[in-house]
């Protein structure tokens, strides 16, 4: 499928200051994580796809609109939640969003319908008829998700969703964000620093360091191991005796803690003969699964180095 992003040698400056610097990446249909440090360029780089800023050099497109020129067709395709909040107090949070969906184009009696509806997607009950200045910052984080949504737009991109939000809140965003990708088939790009807020939802990686892209790949893709590897799990924290036991017999292991070796696996039968190998040394497994790179060692991988002001 054609990508809903594409960018090429993208480049823009503030000054002497070089935020994103030689930029190509195409962004697939789906859910998308984009990861980078403090710095990296995240925040200019949706700054760019939404024309709010121009291009020092470079082109791209989003859903096929040219970014700089379509910029009014963009903002019609495209949803977008801020990190900063976004109201206008002594406004109720219906109002807000109808006034959201109003300036989409929406006439007034199907604005204000379409607000009941995606408020009640949202979670958001009767709390929608107090003034948004009273919202708790779940509420507004509700809030500013239904502004993005209300328009019904094919791409939403979020910038940092779950922040503030306690552990009940931010799985229930979580599982709206997947919902709204599964069942209407829209696409999610989330600018986040949370890993395991992007392994709960997204299918797809970018992340960006000093302002250049590192990483584009698929998560499944990522996280298989170059070599396959077999993590083995043991039941009474014998790791190192049961290493050497493994590497007696040939075999290439790293012992990772004291109940969990890493195995090399290059053919089927090593993990039968992982398991006689325990049987025979009164040796108990609790568990033996595929080896997985963690997002976090993806992301340290990619980023080499921590930058310090976000841009």
């Amino acid at each position: 499928m054609k990508p809903i992003i594409e960018l090429r040698n993208v480049t823009k400056r503030y000054g002497t200051f070089l935020a994103l610097d030689d930029v190509s990446l195409d962004i697939p249909v789906g859910v998308t994580g984009l990861l980078g440090p403090n710095g990296a360029g995240k925040s200019t780089l949706i700054k760019v796809l939404l024309s709010l800023v121009k291009l020092t050099s470079g082109s791209g497109t989003i859903l096929g609109k040219e970014i700089g020129r379509d910029w009014s067709d963009i903002r019609a395709l495209v949803g977008y939640s801020p990190e900063d909040d976004c109201y206008i107090a002594g406004q109720t949070g219906i109002e807000t969003v109808r006034f959201t969906a109003r300036l989409s184009g929406l006439p007034s009696l199907e604005a204000l319908r379409r607000a009941h509806e995606i408020l009640d997607f949202c979670g958001m009950e009767q709390e929608r008829y107090r003034n948004v200045e009273t919202f708790s910052t779940g509420m507004r984080q509700k809030l500013k998700f239904a502004q993005a949504i209300v328009h019904d737009p094919q791409l939403i991109i979020i910038d940092e969703p779950t922040s503030g939000l306690d552990p009940e809140e931010r799985e229930a965003m979580l599982k709206r964000i997947v919902t709204l990708a599964s069942n209407t088939g829209k696409s999610i790009v989330i600018c986040t620093h949370i890993l395991p807020d992007v392994q709960a939802c997204c299918e797809s990686v970018v992340i960006i360091a000093n302002g250049q892209v590192r990483v584009v790949d698929k998560l499944e893709t990522l996280s298989r191991p170059t070599s396959p590897q077999f993590e083995v799990t043991l039941v009474d924290g014998e790791a190192q005796p049961f290493g050497q036991v493994l590497t007696s017999a040939g075999l290439q292991v790293a012992v990772q803690s004291s109940s969990l070796v890493s195995v090399l696996v290059d053919n089927e039968q090593i993990t039968d003969q992982i398991w006689k190998l325990a049987s025979e040394n009164q040796i108990g497994i609790r568990s033996m699964i595929p080896a997985r790179n963690s997002l976090e060692q993806i992301f340290l991988e990619a980023v080499g180095e921590r930058t310090s002001a976000d841009s």
